[in-house]
C-alpha cells in the first residue's frame, strides 16, 4: 500500500504527461529543422577543430545542438554569406523559440502544481452532503453505477482506494478519488468524511471492513453507513462497529443460486431487480399529496414497502393501511421510467 495519501480530481482532456510529450516533440522538431538547414548548406560552415575543416552529418547535429542550447563552443562556425544569413534569419529565431519552450514548460509545470492544489482546496471547501465509496472493485463500481442511475451526480461521489490503478479508473469515470488506506484517519479526512451524508464500504476482507467502519463512525456519527460483508457470521460485528446496514455477499449469491435452481423464473425476476437499465427497477420515492389516505394496493405503482418516520413497514402491515404525507415508498416499476420519481401522468383521483 502506498505510504502517502493523494487526492485525484477528474482529469482534464490533456494530462500533464501528454502536454510534456507534445512539447518534447516540438523541441525535437526544432532541432531537426536546424540540422536540415545546416546540412543542406554544410559547405558554408568550417570545422576549426580539424585541418580539412569539412562538416559532415555528425558535425551538423553537434553544431545544431550546441547552437540551439546557446552553448556555442565556436569550433564550428558559418563562414559563407549564405550560411550567416540563414543563421541570422532562421536559426536564431528557432533558438529563441526553443528557449521559450524550455522556460515555458518549467513555468507551466510549477503553475500546474499550484493550480491543482488550489483546485483541490476549492473542491474540498465546497464538498458536503456527498457519498463516499470505499473500494473501487467490482462491488464498488456496481454501487457507483447504481447511485448514478438513481440520480446521484458523479460530482457528489468520492472514491477511496489504495490501488493507483483503481483510483485512476475512478478518476477517468469522472469522480474524485483519494488514494490511500481507508482505515487511516488522514485518508478519510482527505475525503471530507465529516461532511458526508452516506458511506459505502466495499472492503476486500471483513476485518478491514470492521476497521474502516469503526474509523468512519468515529469521524462522522451522523452518516448512513452501508457495509458489504463476505460472511454472515461477521454481520453483528460490523453492525457493532457502527454500520447502519449490511449486505452479505456470500449469502445473497447463494440464495439467488438456490432460488434459480428451484424456480428459474423466480431467479430471473430477482436478478432483474438487482440489475439496472432494463426490465424491472426497485427504488424509493416520496408519497405524493394525492396518494395520502390510500393504501399501497390502491396506488398505480407496485409498492412493496413504506418508510414512516425512519421505520420500514411491509406493504401489508396494518400500521400503514393509510399513507401519510412524509411517507416514502419502496416501489417496483419498469426501468423505462425514472424509478425514484412520481409516475408520469399520475393525477389525483
Amino acid at each position: 500500500m502506498p505510504s502517502s495519501v493523494s487526492v485525484k480530481l477528474p482529469a482534464h482532456a490533456l494530462t500533464p504527461g501528454r502536454a510534456l510529450g507534445v512539447r518534447l516533440l516540438i523541441a525535437v522538431g526544432l532541432l531537426a529543422t536546424i540540422v536540415l538547414l545546416v546540412y543542406l548548406d554544410r559547405d558554408g560552415y568550417r570545422d576549426n577543430a580539424f585541418p580539412d575543416g569539412e562538416v559532415d552529418l555528425l558535425d551538423t547535429v553537434y553544431y545544431s545542438t550546441v547552437t540551439l542550447t546557446t552553448t556555442g563552443y565556436g569550433d564550428i562556425a558559418p563562414v559563407s554569406p549564405a550560411a550567416r544569413f540563414v543563421n541570422a534569419t532562421l536559426v536564431t529565431p528557432l533558438r529563441i523559440m526553443f528557449l521559450i519552450l524550455l522556460v515555458g514548460t518549467t513555468l507551466e509545470v510549477l503553475a500546474t502544481q499550484g493550480r491543482e492544489q488550489l483546485r483541490i482546496n476549492r473542491w474540498r471547501k465546497h464538498m458536503h452532503d456527498h457519498v463516499i465509496v470505499i473500494g473501487y472493485g467490482t462491488k464498488g463500481r456496481s454501487a457507483v453505477k447504481t447511485l448514478v442511475d438513481n440520480g446521484v451526480d458523479k460530482q457528489e461521489i468520492i472514491v477511496i482506494d489504495p490501488d493507483h490503478a483503481a483510483s485512476t479508473e475512478a478518476q477517468g469515470d469522472g469522480m474524485a478519488c483519494v488514494v490511500g488506506d481507508a482505515s487511516r484517519r488522514e485518508v478519510l479526512e482527505r475525503a471530507t468524511i465529516r461532511e458526508a451524508r452516506q458511506i459505502v464500504v466495499t472492503a476486500d476482507r471483513d476485518d478491514s471492513a470492521v476497521l474502516v467502519t469503526l474509523m468512519a463512525r468515529q469521524l462522522n456519527p451522523e452518516a448512513y453507513i452501508v457495509v458489504a460483508v463476505r460472511e454472515s457470521q461477521n454481520v453483528d460485528l460490523v453492525k457493532q462497529s457502527g454500520a447502519d446496514a449490511t449486505v452479505t455477499s456470500s449469502d445473497a449469491v447463494g440464495r439467488l443460486l438456490g432460488l434459480s435452481t428451484v424456480s428459474p423464473a423466480l431467479g430471473s425476476v430477482l436478478e432483474d431487480l438487482l440489475t439496472t437499465g432494463a426490465g424491472l427497477e426497485v427504488a424509493e420515492r416520496d408519497v405524493q399529496p394525492f396518494e395520502v389516505g390510500k393504501s399501497c394496493q390502491q396506488l398505480d405503482d407496485q409498492a412493496i414497502g413504506v418508510i414512516r418516520r425512519g421505520h420500514l413497514f411491509r406493504y401489508f402491515d396494518p400500521a400503514v393501511t393509510q399513507l401519510e404525507l412524509g411517507d416514502k415508498l419502496i416501489v417496483v416499476r419498469s426501468a423505462e421510467e425514472l424509478p425514484w420519481a412520481p409516475r408520469p401522468g399520475a393525477e389525483p383521483s
